[in-house]
């Protein structure tokens, strides 16, 4: 990049999870990262990584991302520590498994809280500013669950949840293209991280694999790279897309 951003991404204190990938991925690109998460310690300790194995500045920050005032004290936090937010990578999210007919109001709405209400808090809390800017990038990490209907981990509030942030998505990209910003998706199938470990039988498990023309489950790295490519400048004539990063298992 020629001019120095800062890319937020959500949920990434996790060690195996998509979104410490997506951080490294980002500051290998030159980017300064705020890591948001739940777990402020982890948070930090993400941070440290990053910055340390990229020699890029780095924050780690406690973020709620289905409360407004956690978000905005957040992003508040990161617009003093670091360069401006370019980039806002919407990745925290949670799943459930349970068939339909056994989930709670309850479970149902603390699926959507976190997956379309943190998304769409993160994203409007930094907006005005791109806008001001002229410039920037909103990846929104949806699922494979949304376009095939599940079938793979989530049940029908996840895939519903993510569906819901595939409509938000384009949306935001008819809305803000014309300020220079663009907006996509990303929709990860089985991928190897600590959401799906232990929770799927060696049976399904190996059922799904042999029935991915890639024979292998996803990693965090597949998932950042695609991540970091929306978010370069060269990436700046798409938006409005969903990119299926699934192996193959799911082909339309």
């Amino acid at each position: 990049m020629t001019v120095q951003y800062t890319a937020v991404v959500t949920g990434a204190g996790s060690r195996r999870g998509i979104g410490r990938a997506i951080g490294h991925a980002l500051a290998a690109d030159g980017w300064q990262v705020a890591v948001l998460d739940i777990d402020e310690a982890a948070a930090k300790e993400a941070a440290h990584e990053i910055g340390n194995e990229h020699n890029v500045a780095t924050i780690g920050a406690l973020c709620d991302v289905t409360s407004g005032d956690s978000v905005r004290t957040a992003i508040g936090e990161t617009e003093k520590a670091l360069a401006p937010i370019g980039a806002v990578v919407n990745n925290a999210g949670i799943t459930s498994p349970a068939r339909f007919v056994e989930v709670s109001q309850t479970e149902f709405d603390r699926i959507f809280a976190v997956n379309v209400t943190g998304t769409f808090l993160v994203t409007q809390q930094v907006t005005a500013a791109l806008i001001g800017r002229g410039f920037g990038r909103i990846v929104n990490i949806s699922s494979v669950s949304a376009e095939r209907g599940g079938g793979v981990f989530g049940g029908a509030p996840y895939s519903a949840a993510k569906a819901a942030v595939l409509g938000l998505t384009r949306a935001l990209a008819r809305e803000l293209g014309p300020d220079g910003i663009t907006v996509n998706a990303v929709a990860p199938g089985l991928i190897e991280t600590d959401i799906t470990a232990g929770k799927l039988s060696p049976e399904r498990k190996a059922q799904m694999i042999a029935e991915t023309p890639v024979r292998r489950p996803g990693n965090p790295q597949d998932v950042a790279a695609l991540v970091a490519f929306l978010c370069r400048n060269e990436a700046g004539y798409i938006t409005g897309a969903t990119y299926d990063i699934n192996g193959g298992s799911h082909i339309h």
